[in-house]
């Protein structure tokens, strides 16, 4: 079974339901990222999206 990227913007912000999951561990940093400084204002390298945020499941 393919193992996929996760992460869930609820961990990150309380009020924020968004969910990104991908096998493709590079779209979903992109993803994450876009999402967290279009929606959040926040901007995120991908190591600390990787050590904070994101799950392998």
């Amino acid at each position: 079974m393919s193992k996929a990227h996760k992460l869930d913007c609820e961990a990150a912000e309380a009020d924020c339901r968004f969910i990104i999951q991908s096998e493709n561990e590079s779209e979903a940093l992109e993803l994450a990222k876009t999402h967290m400084k279009d929606v959040h204002g926040k901007e995120f390298s991908d190591d600390e999206l990787r050590a904070e945020h994101l799950q392998v499941v």
